[in-house]
């Protein structure tokens, strides 16, 4: 069902955007997740990001499918936090097996999760080569014959993924203000 959305006012879009297709979202997400409070949430980041992007480009009063639209920015949603649990798992999972003198307190565990979960922002969107290349570059201070030995590509190849992701983070950094 389409419901025309037919104002100049780009809240006022949204709000009939959220008021006509807000409870069908939020009971296709608890169909796909099994959790109603789960679907609750990331129906409100959907919506959020759909306010965030209006700031940027009108669109919410002049969708002609806004069901297909919201379904498209929800399965970002979920994509972003089945891959943000996944790497606060990881992160735990190597915690949990660290010798008790290296126990951290929360704070910094929090800190950490944060940082992991910028960086993981930071970098999606980058190849799995660009990304690898990169991660072995900054991390493990891999020089770039180390890298293309242990990848099989060449050294241009390597000084293309660093430059591409490099670019990407600067980019990045400049977008979200860091």
């Amino acid at each position: 069902m389409s419901v025309p959305l037919s104002s100049s006012n780009d809240q006022q879009g949204v709000a009939a955007l959220y008021g006509a297709h807000h409870g069908w979202l939020v009971n296709w997400l608890r169909g796909r997740l099994g959790c109603s409070h789960q679907a609750a949430d990331m129906a409100q980041d959907t919506f959020m990001r759909v306010l965030v992007a209006e700031r940027k480009a009108p669109v919410a009063s002049e969708l002609i499918e806004p069901r297909h639209f919201l379904v498209t920015i929800a399965k970002r949603v979920m994509v972003d936090s089945f891959r943000r649990t996944s790497v606060e798992q990881a992160y735990l999972q190597v915690l949990a097996e660290q010798p008790e003198r290296f126990v951290i307190s929360p704070e910094d565990r929090l800190i950490l999760l944060e940082t992991l979960h910028a960086l993981d922002a930071m970098l999606s969107g980058l190849g799995s080569r660009v990304k690898e290349a990169f991660l072995l570059s900054q991390l493990q201070g891999l020089g770039y014959k180390e890298i293309a030995a242990q990848m099989g590509v060449s050294v241009s190849s390597i000084t293309k993924y660093i430059a591409r992701a490099t670019e990407h983070c600067l980019l990045f950094a400049l977008e979200h203000g860091q």
